[in-house]
């Protein structure tokens, strides 16, 4: 079978969750045709992206988040104010006209997305006929038995919109979750895990003495300075999406702040002691799978509930800031377990049924 995906690329998880089923598809004897990814004025699509996906790749304009002033939060009202701008509506409305028009050359027998909004707008405005098919971890949130679709109103409210859109037109709703829970046909939600990729699942995991760290806003680079001058003697590696930066900036010998790349990623997450985050769904998994110790600090709401249900499995533990000693007090007591890998080692069977046996 011919697959297309959209791809919304707004930080990393998922762009790793597509090349995982590009792989998944491929080994099982299909093709992915082409790869739409969304651009936005904040953020790079990273080069390991293209070299992996093996596919060609198309970009377009996708809306942008508008932070606060302290650069780690989302704004829910600017971000809505600011995309809604005739000028920015101008280039959305290319952007759809631009994957209805590659969704008619390529003629695939399944479009996949990503939880991309736009993807959901073009089907809503040009009506292909081709398969839809979105795939997040978001769409849990109208699944009936899920408990942790909750924060603030207007946050969430905004989550539910996007979340909405995303999906217009699409015959079934993937939701990938951190654990097995029943379908929900009457939302056209089926639950699968998570898509991670073949390297992390090949890593034999060591516990080093750093901790490893990932933050997509610079704004929580203060809160890891200020921690670190108070305990230097704890080595400290972050990931930041920080486009003006070296690809390594060395604050001294035991913090280091390196650009996003991949594979020095998984390098690093194979060895760390523990690992804090932002509450990105696709870097917790990973460390869920190498038995590292997680801190989650949410950004705004959608990784609020992410961070909720993450440490519903006693596998990580939520923050209010870049408290590292937090995360090693927790470290401490934590006992890994393998009902994660297990749940995981479904994952090819369960997608293969969704999207390549007719059980779509």
């Amino acid at each position: 079978m011919r697959y297309m995906f959209i791809v919304q690329g707004d930080g990393r998880g998922h762009l790793t969750q597509a090349i995982s089923l590009s792989d998944m598809l491929r080994r099982n004897g299909h093709e992915v045709v082409e790869v739409l990814v969304g651009k936005n004025r904040t953020r790079e699509i990273p080069g390991f992206f293209f070299e992996k996906i093996h596919a060609p790749v198309s970009t377009y304009q996708t809306p942008s988040f508008i932070y606060r002033k302290n650069k780690k939060n989302v704004h829910p009202l600017k971000t809505f104010i600011y995309n809604i701008h005739p000028k920015r509506i101008r280039v959305y409305n290319q952007s759809l006209e631009t994957i209805s028009r590659k969704i008619k050359e390529q003629c695939p027998d399944v479009v996949i997305n990503f939880y991309e909004m736009l993807a959901g707008l073009a089907y809503l405005r040009f009506h292909p006929k081709t398969t839809f098919v979105s795939i997040a971890h978001q769409y849990l949130i109208r699944h009936p038995e899920y408990q942790f679709a909750k924060g603030d109103k207007e946050g969430m409210l905004l989550y539910r919109l996007i979340t909405l859109i995303s999906c217009i037109g699409s015959s079934k709703l993937l939701g990938l979750s951190f654990y097995p829970m029943p379908d929900s046909p009457g939302e056209h939600i089926a639950v699968v895990p998570p898509l991670l990729r073949g390297e992390v699942m090949k890593i034999v995991p060591e516990t080093g003495n750093f901790i490893l760290g990932y933050i997509l806003n610079q704004g929580f680079e203060d809160e890891v300075r200020n921690w670190h001058k108070e305990n230097p003697e704890v080595e400290l590696h972050f990931f930041w999406d920080n486009k003006k930066a070296a690809k390594e900036t060395k604050v001294d010998d035991t913090l280091i702040f390196h650009t996003l790349d991949d594979e020095l990623f998984l390098h690093y997450m194979a060895s760390c002691k523990a690992y804090i985050t932002t509450a990105g769904f696709e870097s917790v998994c990973e460390a869920f799978y190498l038995h590292k110790p997680v801190m989650m600090i949410p950004a705004h709401v959608e990784q609020e509930v992410n961070a909720k249900d993450a440490a519903s499995t006693g596998l990580g533990v939520e923050g209010k800031s870049f408290d590292i000693t937090a995360l090693l007090d927790f470290a401490k007591d934590y006992t890994p377990n393998d009902s994660f890998r297990e749940w995981l080692s479904r994952a090819e069977e369960l997608f293969l049924k969704h999207l390549v046996t007719g059980d779509r």
